[in-house]
């Protein structure tokens, strides 16, 4: 039995509604989208404590609940080491700006004709020294700037509570809420529809899955072998590296640049430079040998260039929520891009001499 083909002009106007209203509502779908992506990725798990014959309601509180310590935990553990590290990073800022001055700026004058006075190194030294010296001062200023925005603070807070809400009750109801959504497309359409879509839920889940483990990995090997080697501030540089991997070559460069910094400054040897390079070589050759093509696979179908792009995009149009949604639908426009250029390849147009 042959299937009725999508319409293309009520999807495309579909589309364009939903587009609108996303953009208008941006700024309070964050909690809403940062919910649905948990409920989202913890869905599996809830599904397979059913075939254990619990109830969908129980199964979704012990997921939630573990779900919910392991987060309380992870930000319980990270807290200390990330302040101390950040302690650490802000006394090294000084000698930072001393290198600057008494190495990289001669050299930049010897050799490029670099003049000073575009970059006053002194009143930028003065600038941080007064205000970042010490940890107590960058925290004085953020808690300055936090009491000046009341409004900031209880959205911040809204946004807290709302994320694990919207997650429970996602959870509670996931099955129900996909069948709502089912029972909204044409019954002519939503054949082909239901396939594309599982095929958009095949390469987000593997996608999100299995990148958000990549990240985990490779924060993990960079902020070990960094400290192995004896960088003081070699766990937060490892953490934001690995983080960063979600953008292509980013998380490599950013954390490859600041780790040779840090390490010149604490030790003042090119070797220790080198060892830096090595950390970070090993990690990319574990990653793309191993932990990408295991736990990842191809299976998102973007170039690196489009996966910056896209994210870019996502936050220049709906600012950290674009951020949050950038990558999913670019993942979700592929497969569609994907369905419409096979079907142009089988159309007569294409096919005509």
């Amino acid at each position: 039995m042959q299937h009725k083909e999508i319409q293309f002009f009520p999807v495309l106007i579909a589309l364009l509604v939903c587009g609108g209203l996303i953009y208008l509502l941006g700024p309070v779908l964050t909690p809403f989208v940062a919910g649905g992506l948990l409920a989202y990725l913890a869905d599996p798990l809830v599904t397979m404590l059913t075939r254990l014959h619990l109830p969908r309601v129980i199964s979704s509180i012990i997921v939630f609940v573990v779900l919910l310590v392991v987060i309380v935990l992870l930000i319980l553990l990270l807290i200390p080491l990330v302040q101390k590290q950040i302690i650490v990073l802000v006394d090294l800022i000084p000698n930072a700006i001393a290198w600057i001055q008494n190495t990289i700026v001669p050299w930049l004058q010897q050799n490029v004709g670099f003049n000073e006075e575009l970059i006053n190194v002194a009143t930028l030294k003065k600038l941080l020294a007064d205000n970042l010296t010490s940890a107590g001062g960058a925290a004085d200023w953020v808690l300055h700037k936090v009491l000046m925005s009341g409004a900031k603070i209880i959205e911040f807070l809204m946004n807290l509570i709302l994320i694990p809400v919207v997650t429970f009750y996602l959870l509670c109801d996931w099955n129900k809420v996909i069948s709502g959504l089912r029972n909204l497309i044409p019954r002519g359409s939503e054949p082909t529809i239901t396939k594309l879509v599982k095929e958009c839920d095949s390469v987000l889940g593997a996608f999100f899955r299995g990148q958000f483990l990549v990240m985990l990995a490779l924060g993990g090997i960079y902020s070990v072998g960094l400290t192995v080697i004896g960088l003081q501030v070699g766990v937060i540089i490892g953490l934001i590296a690995g983080l960063l991997t979600i953008v292509p070559y980013l998380g490599t460069i950013i954390g490859v640049v600041t780790a040779s910094i840090a390490a010149f400054l604490q030790f003042g040897t090119v070797s220790s430079v080198f060892l830096v390079w090595f950390v970070f070589i090993v990690g990319h050759l574990i990653e793309h040998v191993f932990l990408t093509p295991k736990l990842v696979g191809d299976r998102i179908g973007l170039h690196p260039v489009a996966v910056i792009f896209a994210i870019l995009a996502g936050g220049t149009v709906f600012g950290f929520f674009g951020v949050l949604l950038a990558l999913p639908v670019a993942a979700v426009i592929m497969v569609w891009v994907r369905y419409w250029h096979s079907r142009y390849q089988h159309s007569q147009l294409y096919k005509q001499s």
